[in-house]
C-alpha cells in the first residue's frame, strides 16, 4: 500500500489518480472511473469528481492508496 499527501483538505478522484501515476492523463483517469476500476473505501466510485480527504483509501488496477494531509512545516 502507498502514501499519497495531498496539500489542502481534498482532491478529485480523477486528479489523484493521476498524481500518483496510476492514470497517464485525465481521459486514462476518466476511463477507469466510468469502466468501475476504481473503488473508495471499498465501494466502487464512478464519479471522476468524486471529492478524496485524508484518511480515504483508493483502490485501481492493484494499486492501493491511502490518502494523507501533507505536513505542514513552520
Amino acid at each position: 500500500m502507498d502514501t499519497i499527501e495531498i496539500r489542502g483538505d481534498s482532491i478529485r478522484l480523477g486528479q489523484l489518480l493521476k498524481l500518483h501515476g496510476i492514470a497517464e492523463h485525465g481521459a486514462m483517469a476518466k476511463d477507469m472511473i466510468a469502466d468501475g476500476e476504481v473503488s473508495v473505501n471499498g465501494e466502487v466510485e464512478t464519479r471522476r469528481g468524486a471529492t478524496i480527504r485524508p484518511g480515504d483509501r483508493i483502490e485501481a488496477l492493484g494499486e492501493v492508496i491511502e490518502v494523507a494531509a501533507e505536513e505542514r512545516g513552520e
